[in-house]
């Protein structure tokens, strides 16, 4: 299940850069997750990165965006692909 930053962000800038797959941006009001980038760290870490350092609790599930175990870890593997996709394309400039 992907993640979701509720009404109760207070843009405190710390959930951004503790994510592993750039899924975390600013939004036009509070910062936002973007479902197909978010694998609740699954074959990153044992916890949500932006959920240990968020200091007002704001980060529920996202019940739009119901994923099991071996659904986030498929999405982590092209996540993965496609930077090497973008890696490989870069060194050949």
């Amino acid at each position: 299940m992907a993640l979701m930053i509720t009404a109760q962000c207070i843009n405190c800038d710390v959930c951004e850069p503790a994510c592993p797959n750039d899924a975390i941006f600013q939004g036009e009001e509070i910062y936002q997750i973007e479902p197909s980038r978010c694998t609740e760290c699954v074959g990153h870490f044992d916890t949500p990165q932006c959920r240990t350092v968020c200091p007002v609790d704001c980060i529920p599930d996202d019940p739009a965006h119901v994923e099991d175990r071996e659904t986030l870890l498929a999405k982590l593997s092209r996540l993965k692909a496609g930077a090497a996709d973008t890696d490989a394309g870069n060194a050949q400039r």
